[in-house]
């Protein structure tokens, strides 16, 4: 079977339920330790071998638990998902407070290196030919430029002909905070991911709706 076909087997195969909780537990580790072992070496350097080994156990007994290597993969992504914007759903902020509230993900990913050193690698290494993580990727910016666009629309009242203009400015909002997290992985006392998401925003907001938003991206008063 092919990396390829792994990867979308993955997408759809389910890791197994323990049910004792010593296996839950069980597998809440090898979950953690496989981020981990991802975030330092990405996927095709990780080896089942060495995740095994730090959880104490043989390749067969995580295969055990997550079947293959692949869906192990999903798995941890789907983990780090829960800390992230595209899970917010039917209840996630609009407009304003959506772009507000990217800006305020940014300050929490100060507090979270693990995570975003888990994304930054898997995320450049999914354009990599046939790498299992690449449909997931394609699919997360799909949805969070739609989110993004939309926040943009609302924020600034812009009318339906401007659809392209709203996503190429989420295209760039996305753009500077995955760029600022590598800068900020590499330099962390040289990068302050939320003031410089905020300035971005903030800059975006008063060109597409300068008689909306001043300079400082409040709204004008009659805005």
């Amino acid at each position: 079977m092919s990396n390829q076909s792994a990867g979308r087997s993955g997408r759809t195969a389910k890791p197994r339920t323990p049910r004792s909780p010593e296996a839950q537990q069980r597998q809440r580790d090898i979950l953690h330790i496989a981020m981990d072992t991802f975030a330092a070496r990405g996927y095709n350097n990780a080896s089942l071998a060495e995740i095994a080994d730090r959880a104490g156990l043989t390749q067969a007994g995580v295969l055990h638990y997550f079947r293959s290597k692949a869906l192990l993969l999903t798995s941890v992504l789907e983990l780090r998902d829960q800390s992230g914007i595209e899970q917010l759903g039917a209840g996630r902020p609009q407009g304003l407070a959506f772009l507000r509230h990217l800006v305020d993900t940014a300050l929490r990913n100060a507090e979270r290196e693990g995570i975003v050193r888990l994304y930054a690698v898997l995320s450049a290494e999914s354009v990599t030919d046939d790498h299992p993580a690449q449909d997931y990727f394609r699919d997360r910016y799909d949805g969070l430029r739609a989110f993004v666009a939309d926040a943009l629309r609302e924020a600034c009242e812009l009318p339906d002909e401007d659809t392209q203009k709203a996503e190429n400015a989420a295209n760039a909002v996305i753009a500077v905070m995955d760029g600022l997290q590598v800068q900020w992985l590499l330099a962390p006392g040289s990068v302050d991911m939320a003031a410089s998401t905020d300035l971005v925003v903030t800059a975006l907001l008063t060109s597409l709706a300068p008689h909306r938003f001043g300079p400082d991206g409040e709204i004008r008063p009659g805005g």
